[in-house]
């Protein structure tokens, strides 16, 4: 089955677009409620969609890949209630591919979902996320678009970028 792909331009300078993925602060200003994020290969990226259960409605498990700072981050994804039998097996993981362009001071985010298997279930499980990850990247858009000071502030860069 095919990648999944999504895509936005945030009026945001890319390391503030690029803090709000890589920051448990920043993914709980829009993303998910309760977030547990350390961006290297093998750290969580772990999203509590129900933080009383972090067992139900998460991604409880899922780590970093991949991470070249501030260019792109990849990460293991697991698929909500409905599909978990489907998707959340860790030998069926699928995988995520988050890549981050400076265009003249604004930031384009593109969403490479991959991994998809090849029945109907998975067609199902690949248009839910479809709309999904559309959902996700306006409410990322309209945080940062929109006094993200009040909400969190991105974390200051040492030399070496972390």
């Amino acid at each position: 089955m095919d990648d999944l792909k999504a895509e936005v331009v945030v009026s945001a300078p890319l390391n503030d677009v690029w803090s709000a993925w890589t920051s448990s602060e920043g993914v709980k200003s829009w993303f998910s409620p309760e977030a547990n994020v350390d961006p290297r290969p093998g750290g969580p990226f772990e999203l509590f969609f129900d933080p009383a259960n972090h067992d139900h409605e998460s991604t409880k498990g899922c780590v970093f890949t991949e991470i070249e700072h501030g260019s792109s981050l990849s990460f293991t994804w697991k698929g909500p209630g409905q599909f978990a039998q489907l998707m959340n097996d860790p030998s069926r993981l699928t995988k995520v591919l988050v890549t981050f362009h400076d265009v003249s001071g604004l930031t384009r985010v593109i969403i490479n979902h991959i991994g998809w298997g090849d029945s109907e279930e998975w067609a199902q499980a690949r248009e839910w996320h479809q709309k999904a990850w559309k959902d996700v990247l306006a409410s990322l858009k309209s945080v940062l678009e929109s006094s993200i000071d009040d909400l969190w502030t991105a974390p200051e860069q040492n030399d070496e970028g972390t």
